[in-house]
């Protein structure tokens, strides 16, 4: 019997009461950032670009000094002194950075390929809140052998996928390391009437384990918000030159498929990027032929459960200013999810232009964005649009309205769809002096909405709908949020992602991570409690769960080690196919899983990573192990083979799933690298491999060259035995270069 249960009546006057509490203390922090002045050019200096900073005009500027822990010791003095100087002329800002290390040979630099994890080097980051609004800002990280990696800032984190057009050297020698970087202005949105920027600056020394700032250095605190970063300022008379980018390409491709009657085709293509300035805040971008050749291909996943997997966005053309675009994050109404434009069940739909205005216009963020893409078989033509605005007021808080469209063209022998709009309002007050106190907290409300997705709908606009709110007290130690959510019983934005729909979701959860300040090995514990309820739009309790992290560790050395729990309830309300042939009724089932995860410092030129689990899993039960394991035998080379394995043994019937991936990433310098990904599952029976190289040539001008081969398991009858075999079905080639040229 299915007991019903609503939430309860004090969340709508205690979420009132904390908003007024919000707004009443929220305010401006009395001036208490750090400041640096950067250093004007004069006409005849110059910067060689080597990483010595040995040029006179480094000493006449002021350097931001005196980091402090962030971990392990909140507070104290980096364990090594570090120097940052800022100068800039009015085409580029140069930052010199002076990393000074008393054992310049346990300096660690393993990675060279742009934009790979850090979290195994030494390294220095920075951002740019080049608005000076402590929103929004740019992203940028080296390490010790010369990697460049880049981002926009995003709610709780970076989008590290944005590529900016940069330069950046090292130096290694007896003081430690040292790098100079130069940063074109046209690279960056900014108010050239604003003489003062935020900027902020981390280093790691990896083998201490340490994370040392030069501003919002507490636990609580984070480079990556951009409202606890210092003040940069005196920038005067910068230029974006004439503020249009001209990035034409080139493609040509071969591919193979033996099953086709026209088994060899070749291709060839080009296009053109075009990007300007319309302020110097304000950034328009038009895409001609639009081309993805060089993106990496997904990661494969196996799917136990009865829901759609949501993969990352990894285009170009939909990354930049795809901050600008966010929608009621963490709270999973995807109103708009760009992979809806351009691919069909992973296939590529040929795109025929792009539009995108984005940035900022005194309080307001503004995002619009159209795209059309061509006919591909039974598909038609389709236009997408989609126009986001935010007004930002108080320090953090901000109101925003989207806006999507999606229509198709009609042709002969397709059914056709009528035009499908959708709207949404999100709500974000955030503080980081709650109640008057040196306390980060934050409130999110949205809500959103779609027309009728089919002719003769009969749903009604609430079916169509979706709301909730959140809140989020981030303190060290302690974290607790909660949220409530409510999906329509056919919510689905023809241009949104949504993984369920028809429920109502309360999600309580509490964190609590002491730091362990008398433990010369332990770092910091973790305790993690999450309880999930579930209800129909009827009020019957379709999910109601607990997860814990029920121990959690962090030693000094970088090694984790982690113990979990989870136990529910779950009322299937159809019944779905699992694997192969084999279904789950709808039914009442009860799960109860313990597991482990274990990780190792991933600094170590040998690291490990894994975890297992075992629990009830609907009518029977649930193995599963999972590890990947890394070896770097020489800077610039890394290769990683995981696995992950599933045992289910239901009533229904026993299987076995091993998913299996090896990388090989070999970068010969910052510039030139080759990956190699091969990826092979025993649910498809498919084994895949992708190659990839890069040669910048310059930043903005690249050389790809990409392979790709599949194979699929084929039953084959021999006359002395009948077996399994890998056959290629499909191969192809492609080469794309292009060319950026700057007015």
């Amino acid at each position: 019997m299915i007991r019903r249960v609503t939430p309860s009546s004090p969340l709508i006057p205690g979420m009132l009461w904390y908003i007024l509490l919000l707004m009443t203390f929220e305010r401006v922090a009395e001036a208490q950032d750090r400041r640096m002045r950067a250093h004007r050019l004069g006409e005849g200096d110059r910067v060689q670009l080597n990483g010595r900073l040995d040029e006179p005009f480094w000493r006449l500027a002021e350097p931001a000094t005196d980091f402090l822990q962030r971990f392990p010791v909140e507070g104290q003095r980096s364990s090594e002194p570090s120097e940052v100087f800022v100068v800039y002329d009015s085409d580029h800002l140069y930052i010199g950075a002076m990393l000074h290390d008393s054992e310049p040979d346990g300096v660690i630099g393993h990675q060279l390929q742009r934009d790979a994890s850090l979290a195994s080097d030494d390294r220095f980051m920075w951002i740019l809140d080049t608005f000076h609004d402590g929103r929004t800002g740019y992203f940028f990280e080296i390490n010790p052998a010369g990697l460049m990696g880049d981002g926009l800032l995003i709610t709780g984190g970076v989008n590290k996928a944005w590529d900016g057009i940069w330069e950046a050297r090292v130096y290694r020698g007896e003081h430690g390391w040292s790098a100079e970087i130069r940063i074109p202005f046209r690279t960056l949105n900014f108010n050239p009437d604003n003489d003062t920027w935020g900027i902020n600056f981390q280093r790691t020394i990896r083998r201490q384990n340490e994370e040392t700032l030069w501003n919002g250095h507490r636990r609580n605190q984070s480079l990556f918000e951009a409202v606890f970063a210092g003040d940069l300022t005196e920038l005067r008379e910068m230029s974006h030159g004439a503020g249009l980018e001209i990035k034409p390409y080139g493609v040509g491709g071969w591919r193979y498929v033996p099953a086709q009657d026209r088994p060899t085709r070749y291709s060839g293509d080009f296009g053109v990027d075009l990007t300007y300035s319309i302020t110097p805040s304000l950034r328009g971008a038009l895409s001609i032929n639009t081309d993805f050749a060089e993106v990496e291909v997904d990661q494969r996943r196996v799917n136990l459960t009865r829901f759609p997997l949501v993969f990352p966005e990894k285009r170009d053309f939909f990354l930049e200013g795809s901050n600008l675009f966010e929608f009621a994050p963490r709270n999973a109404a995807n109103l708009f999810f760009s992979r809806r434009i351009g691919l069909d069940g992973g296939q590529q739909i040929p795109i025929v232009a792009g539009a995108r205005v984005a940035g900022q216009q005194g309080r307001f963020d503004i995002g619009v964005l159209q795209v059309r893409t061509a006919r591909a078989d039974a598909l038609p033509a389709e236009d997408f649009s989609v126009a986001r605005v935010k007004r930002n007021f108080g320090e953090q808080s901000s109101l925003g309205v989207m806006a999507t469209r999606r229509a198709s063209d009609r042709f002969e022998g397709a059914a056709f769809a009528p035009d499908r709009y959708s709207l949404g309002a999100d709500l974000e007050l955030t503080t980081r002096r709650f109640l008057g106190l040196d306390k980060n907290f934050n409130f999110q409300a949205f809500w959103a909405w779609h027309n009728d997705n089919v002719f003769a709908d009969t749903s009604s606009g609430l079916d169509r709908s979706v709301r909730g709110l959140r809140f989020r007290y981030a303190n060290d130690p302690v974290v607790f949020q909660t949220s409530f959510r409510q999906f329509g019983s056919v919510y689905n934005p023809a241009v949104g992602f949504v993984t369920r729909n028809n429920f109502k979701r309360l999600e309580p959860q509490v964190e609590y991570q002491p730091l362990m300040r008398r433990s010369a090995a332990i770092r910091n514990l973790r305790f993690q409690v999450a309880y999930e309820t579930i209800w129909s739009l009827q009020n019957a309790v379709l999910t109601r769960g607990l997860s814990a992290e029920v121990f959690g560790m962090e030693l000094e050395s970088g090694d984790e080690f982690a113990l979990t729990y989870e136990r529910a309830r779950e009322v299937l309300e159809r019944d779905f196919t699992i694997y192969q042939d084999l279904t789950i009724v709808a039914e009442t089932y009860d799960f109860q899983t313990i597991g482990f995860q274990v990780e190792s410092a991933s600094r170590r030129d040998v690291s490990v990573a894994g975890g297992a689990s075992y629990g009830s899993f609907w009518t029977g039960t649930r193995g599963s192990v999972a590890g990947a394991l890394t070896v770097r035998p020489r800077a610039g080379m890394s290769t990683t083979l995981s696995w992950e394995h599933n045992d289910v043994d239901l009533d229904e019937g026993a299987f076995i799933t091993n998913l299996y991936e090896f990388t090989l990433g070999w970068q010969f310098s910052p510039w030139t690298s080759l990956t190699a990904i091969t990826q092979y599952d025993d649910v498809s029976e498919r084994l895949t491999l992708f190659t990839r190289f890069r040669w910048t040539i310059r930043p903005g001008n690249d050389l790809f060259f990409l392979f790709t081969r599949n194979w699929e398991n084929e039953f084959v009858q021999t006359p002395n035995a009948n077996r399994f075999m890998l056959r290629a079905f499909e191969t192809g080639a492609a080469f794309k270069v292009n060319y950026t040229h700057r007015l």
